[in-house]
């Protein structure tokens, strides 16, 4: 490589821009997976008025996608590794936007549930393809740390434009229309596929593929997603046996992998990398906060304040800008001046503060007193912690085993805030029906809070992990 990688913005050569425009492709992508996560929100009750469904029923148009995905997860991840992450990609992608043609035209309620289903297997296909190409297309430090910005500015900031998208497609258009919008992107982007990616090598398939790996690890993993998405309506009995199959079924894939010849998840990985170790605990800690303050600030904002649909999604906006306008520059900068265990500890420690903010919104609270400041620290600490958790969790990792590791972080966000956002949900509808306020949108403001402040000791939970355990910075040269 002779490109210059203290030039700021596009490179000059050819190579270099097509790099550039390569990043824009795969964050397209994955814009349309985060979107797909949030987007539906708004739409829930037209989609029931529409399809007839049942409110237990309806929860499925969500927990089916929230089931495949993170279930797939490692398996696409693995994927790419084998069969080239170009290829996979792009299968991903074709799935993804297939699945988001018969979700739009999707007549019953089971053809919505099962496209929906089918959307989550794309989505874990394309994600951790997707970020291995990023990881591996952009070597030098400095231009992997201005590329993750823009990755994390998707992640983080795309489930705010999901909602405000939502509100407006559905307002305007219909509820098909929030699927539809991504035939489009998705062609437009098989299309730009070859052109802008590197050619894959030979599938390295002399060793096989660990089918049995993949099978129990993935069952493990929609074991344990289904008990938690379904802890409030299964009978304690239920959940609890379907734990124990989780746990069950794990042990068996470790049992597995130790005498496969081609490991899903090669024993030691986690021994060998410290790094991975610890930003993946530190990455689900945080997604906790995160997808709490996202949940309960939209049901702040519609239940205690009064927004509409459209309006919550506006409300969002400042924080999308914020995230982007850091992402884009200062999350960068501060990596490369600062290093990876500063920033993620700063990022931290600002969406704490964020959440602690939330934690005394009142109820007759104003947007521009006490949301305001609130989203603004919050998406400035979201943009550069997540950022550089994620290239903690790829510091120092094999380049065949990319794939890997952004699959194995990409398992953390989504376990992290299913797992989180059901205990969170528990703690609020306690602490509502604890409450003692004389009014139904005071006790609710009360469960709110309490809400908020658990997710606040998570993410200080993770600024001390990452503070106590070793990261990049102190690691010792590979």
């Amino acid at each position: 490589m002779t490109e210059n990688s203290h030039n700021a913005g596009w490179e000059r050569s050819p190579g270099g821009r097509r790099r550039w425009l390569a990043l824009l492709l795969v964050c397209a992508a994955q814009l349309m997976i985060v979107l797909d996560g949030t987007i539906v929100n708004v739409a829930l009750p037209t989609i029931q008025d529409s399809l007839g469904f049942s409110e237990t029923g309806l929860s499925w148009v969500i927990n089916a996608y929230l089931l495949t995905f993170g279930g797939f997860l490692l398996l696409g991840g693995r994927a790419g590794d084998i069969f080239g992450r170009r290829r996979v990609f792009m299968v991903g992608l074709a799935l993804f936007t297939f699945a988001s043609l018969l979700c739009g035209l999707a007549g019953s309620q089971v053809v919505l549930v099962a496209a929906r289903a089918l959307q989550g297997i794309g989505g874990a296909i394309i994600a951790p393809a997707a970020l291995s190409i990023i990881i591996t297309a952009f070597k030098d430090p400095a231009e992997r740390a201005r590329a993750m910005g823009v990755w994390a500015f998707v992640v983080s900031g795309g489930a705010s434009i999901g909602v405000l998208l939502g509100g407006v497609l559905t307002q305007t258009l219909g509820w098909p229309w929030i699927f539809l919008v991504n035939l489009p992107v998705g062609i437009a982007a098989l299309a730009l596929c070859r052109p802008l990616l590197d050619p894959d090598p030979k599938p390295e398939t002399g060793g096989g593929f660990d089918l049995p790996g993949a099978f129990l690890v993935t069952a493990s993993i929609v074991a344990a997603v289904y008990a938690i998405v379904g802890a409030a309506t299964n009978p304690p009995a239920v959940s609890a046996l379907l734990i124990l199959l989780s746990a069950t079924l794990m042990v068996a894939f470790a049992a597995v992998e130790r005498r496969t010849k081609a490991p899903l998840v090669p024993p030691g990985v986690f021994a060998r990398s410290r790094n991975l170790t610890v930003s993946n605990v530190v990455m689900a800690l945080a997604v906790v906060g995160m997808v709490g303050w996202f949940f309960f600030s939209a049901l702040y904002l519609q239940r205690v304040l009064g927004y509409d649909s459209l309006g919550t999604g506006l409300a969002y906006l400042p924080a999308t800008v914020a995230l982007g306008a850091i992402s884009q520059g200062p999350a960068a900068w501060a990596v490369n001046r600062f290093g990876i265990k500063p920033t993620i500890l700063g990022g931290l420690t600002l969406m704490a503060s964020g959440l602690l903010l939330f934690a005394r919104t009142p109820v007759e609270g104003s947007f521009l007193l006490d949301v305001l400041p609130g989203m603004l620290v919050l998406g400035v600490g979201a943009s550069f912690a997540f950022m550089a958790v994620i290239l903690a969790s790829t510091a120092g990792v094999p380049e065949n085993e990319a794939g890997l590791a952004s699959g194995l972080v990409n398992t953390s966000q989504q376990m992290g805030g299913a797992l989180g956002l059901a205990a969170l949900a528990a703690v609020a509808a306690y602490a509502t029906g604890g409450a003692d306020p004389g009014s139904h949108v005071a006790a609710l403001n009360s469960g709110y809070h309490a809400a908020f402040l658990v997710g606040t000791g998570c993410v200080l939970l993770a600024a001390l992990i990452a503070a106590l355990l070793r990261l990049p910075e102190d690691a010792e040269p590979r």
